[in-house]
């Protein structure tokens, strides 16, 4: 049965910390290679179509930003690694862009219907817990409203003494 994106929050990291997919130059990454760090995960339908476009120029437009708050950015859907190559290539996009040509990290998220991912992004704490989903994404201003909700994580978990 799918998961349901609702099922997430605040869940312990699951089988989807070890799924291995190729990036846009062919390295395997795992989202358990991001533990220490918070991680924006941006689940996207199509490389190179407008609202993608929109939406990954504006997450390399504020990268550095969530660089400073030791955030990495990764964007996934069920292109191919030349497409992703090709798209990270046209728009320098400076992070990774992740090959899910099977829709298996897309199926462990609950958001692969009908052969495509659904536009939505989760942010993961530092443990790799989902502290945060964004449901339908509109793609313009949304890596801002990212970006805002990591900078409230960062201060309430400095806050609360971490």
């Amino acid at each position: 049965m799918p998961r349901q994106v609702e099922e997430l929050r605040g869940a312990v990291p699951g089988d989807w910390a070890d799924v291995q997919l190729p990036d846009q130059h062919g390295r395997r990454w795992r989202l358990a290679d991001f533990r220490g760090n918070n991680l924006v995960l941006y689940f996207y339908p199509r490389d190179d179509t407008p609202g993608c476009t929109v939406e990954g120029k504006e997450f390399r437009d504020l990268h550095g930003h969530f660089a400073a708050l030791d955030c990495a950015i990764v964007g996934v859907s069920t292109d191919s690694v030349a497409s992703h190559r090709a798209f990270v290539e046209k728009h320098g996009l400076p992070f990774p862009l992740l090959a899910d040509t099977e829709g298996e990290l897309a199926r462990e998220f609950g958001v692969f219907e009908d052969g495509v991912v659904r536009r939505v992004t989760f942010v993961l704490d530092r443990d790799g817990r989902v502290a945060r989903t964004f449901l339908d994404v509109s793609p313009r201003g949304h890596a801002h409203q990212v970006l805002n909700f990591v900078r409230t994580l960062l201060e309430s978990h400095r806050m609360l003494g971490g």
